[in-house]
């Protein structure tokens, strides 16, 4: 028998950078607890095929593709969600970008570009989506921040302040929209291999530093992250704002090893 505070069904979920990765974990997992479920993303044909995904687990849902970086493009998507299905109750800010580059040498176009994708995007998808939700007095905003909301990660300064920021934005929406029924976190994933950070962990030093600092010693796998967002995007999460809810294999707690 399944908790009933965990079940999703009847609420509609929206995951911003939700057809690859640890957006498209998230995406199926809150389909599995019976959301509606848009996964969207900026490439048209990924959004299909997470659309189909999501079908299969027997939830409905909507192809649409998305750029962050266009605040136009976030309106169509809540227009068009709101189109097939009346109202959003959920939303996830999954899209994400960074490059590691030392930072003497970071560019002002390269530093723009990841903060206005992880930062900034969060912001206008949180704005135009929290307006609906504040309206209607109930709503769920799960970001994703990361270890380097917390800690220094090596040459990619561009990506952990805007990580670090996107903790800090969670903190100030939810102080701000709480009194309208809308919980706002964050989940910070530990390290799991995507697609964004797979050159950085395969075969590097940098991937075996990243294992024996974490207590359980394996990169995490994106499936684990949906427990998380599932309790977030709940009603048993209704007390539970502000939080940054670490997934990490016990990174952030760890000091000496062995």
């Amino acid at each position: 028998m399944g908790f009933p505070g965990l079940d999703l069904s009847n609420q509609t979920a929206v995951v911003v950078g939700g057809t690859s990765g640890i957006g498209r974990a998230i995406a199926l997992g809150l389909a599995q607890a019976g959301a509606n479920v848009v996964a969207t993303g900026r490439r048209e044909e990924l959004a299909q095929t997470a659309a189909d995904e999501i079908r299969k687990l027997g939830s409905r849902s909507l192809a649409v593709s998305t750029d962050v970086s266009d605040r136009r493009s976030i309106e169509a998507l809540l227009k068009a969600v709101l189109a097939e299905f009346g109202s959003v109750q959920i939303l996830v800010n999954s899209a994400g970008r960074t490059k590691r580059t030392p930072t003497l040498d970071v560019t002002e176009k390269e530093w723009g570009e990841i903060l206005d994708t992880n930062l900034t995007g969060t912001l206008r998808a949180c704005q135009i989506f929290g307006r609906h939700m504040i309206d209607r007095k109930y709503g769920r905003i799960i970001n994703i921040a990361s270890l380097s909301s917390f800690v220094a990660l090596y040459e990619v300064a561009a990506y952990s302040a805007s990580k670090a920021a996107v903790a800090s934005l969670t903190k100030s929406l939810a102080i701000e929209w709480s009194k309208h029924g809308v919980c706002v976190n964050a989940i910070a994933p530990g390290v799991f291999q995507t697609e964004l950070n797979r050159n950085l962990l395969e075969g590097t030093s940098r991937g075996q530093e990243f294992r024996s600092r974490t207590p359980m010693g394996r990169f995490g796998q994106v499936e684990e992250l949906a427990g998380a967002a599932v309790f977030l995007a709940s009603k048993s999460a209704g007390f539970v704002n502000g939080h940054i809810l670490a997934v990490d294999g016990g990174f952030l707690a760890s000091g000496v090893n062995q």
